[in-house]
């Protein structure tokens, strides 16, 4: 009987985590589906898109924050508090319908993402402990499958606004910001039932049972091979503001930019539970396809001006998100022990958001400057080492299996 119940609360815990991950994502990348068009209506320059990515590092910076406190969480409350409070500044979104001015959107969506940054580690760690039954690839790929429906449902409704209040883009897009506001209270009250469902993390009682060990050198290996896939994936801010671009030479309709990430988050959600499956079979050795994804992203943006190259490049845009998202957070519980999992996440997090800054930065100079072959050839160049890097940590696993 006690073991029934345990499963129950287990699956209970698991659904009302995608739960909250579908509606979070409703809201925010709702937001994000247009966050350099929508500062590019407010009259920001083409660096702030660039800028943008910073709050990625923000958010990133505030996983290994999160990370560091569920490390040393000795209560399942405590383990809990940074997951509630990172998830109640998915408010911040809705609030985007009273920014006048881009300095203050730019605020919001800052505000936005130093949530997410701070609940991910101790979310991720409770993911990969109650999902141990049925696979951890499976249940990232699951979750994720969740996460993407909420991610396409959020452009969805800024793409309903815009179509139908098109008249005026500063009132369509704060209509669509303000019905935003509904699933992201409807997150929290789902986060509610997890937390009752699961109030003791087993991460928080083994660390009270076993000394810490250090991060292994797989770890390392697998971190740099993150960084360097990360370094040349085009930040979407910088995508969204180059497709605002076009829409100035009538190559596609204002209506069209959150109908692409509509399209990326499909492929997100569609590839996800198949990526979780490829990795628990063949753990590690998938993980070297996601760089490969990465490459023709830039150069179908960038080296024509085809409509259809726009579409292609967020379906390869979306693929390389899936595996960040599902198989890359699955590998970062596979090498590592289960007492250091949280700090884990938090260094890794750190890392791919110092990553994600770098280029999306670079990447953003170089197109203000005209300058998009250069980008092209960046993503090439990071995608190769990334490669090679992958390799060295499958070749490191097969020699440390006995």
């Amino acid at each position: 009987m006690p073991v029934v119940l345990l499963n129950r609360k287990l699956l209970i815990t698991f659904l009302a985590l995608c739960f909250v991950s579908l509606f979070a994502d409703i809201t925010y990348e709702g937001g994000r589906s247009v966050s350099g068009a929508y500062l590019n209506i407010l009259m920001a320059p083409p660096i702030i898109a660039g800028i943008l990515a910073f709050g990625e590092f923000l958010s990133y910076t505030m996983r290994l924050v999160g990370g560091v406190i569920a490390q040393k969480a000795k209560s399942g409350s405590m383990y809990w508090i940074p997951v509630f409070l990172g998830y109640t500044t998915t408010l911040f979104i809705p609030l985007l319908a009273l920014a006048g001015n881009w300095p203050l959107a730019l605020a919001l969506y800052f505000a936005e993402r130093l949530g997410k940054g701070l609940r991910a580690p101790a979310r991720d760690v409770i993911l990969s402990e109650v999902t141990e039954g049925i696979g951890k690839g499976k249940g990232f790929g699951l979750h994720e499958l969740m996460d993407q429906i909420g991610g396409v449902t959020g452009p969805a409704i800024i793409s309903v606004a815009l179509t139908f209040y098109g008249g005026s883009l500063l009132k369509a897009y704060r209509i669509g910001f303000s019905v935003l506001a509904i699933p992201s209270i409807l997150a929290l009250i789902s986060l509610s039932i997890a937390r009752s469902n699961y109030p003791e993390p087993k991460a928080v009682s083994l660390k009270r049972e076993t000394a810490r060990k250090p991060l292994g050198r797989t770890f390392w290996i697998y971190l740099f091979a993150s960084l360097t896939t990360m370094i040349g994936f085009v930040y979407w801010g910088l995508v969204s503001y180059y497709a605002q671009d076009l829409v100035k030479v009538d190559l596609i309709g204002s209506g069209e930019i959150p109908i692409l990430y509509i399209m990326a988050m499909a492929v997100d959600a569609l590839i996800a539970v198949p990526l979780g499956v490829l990795y628990d079979k063949f753990g590690i050795n998938s993980l070297i396809i996601a760089p490969v994804f990465a490459i023709p992203i830039p150069i179908l943006l960038f080296t024509g001006t085809v409509k259809a190259y726009l579409y292609v490049a967020a379906v390869f845009w979306g693929l390389t998100m899936s595996f960040f998202e599902t198989s890359m957070r699955a590998a970062v519980a596979d090498v590592t022990t289960l007492e250091n999992r949280s700090l884990a996440y938090g260094i890794y997090s750190f890392t791919l958001g110092i990553a994600w800054l770098t280029g999306g930065m670079l990447m953003s100079y170089l197109y203000q400057i005209n300058m998009k072959t250069i980008i092209v050839i960046m993503t090439i160049t990071t995608e190769i080492i990334a490669v090679i890097l992958y390799g060295i940590l499958i070749k490191l696993r097969r020699e440390l299996q006995p």
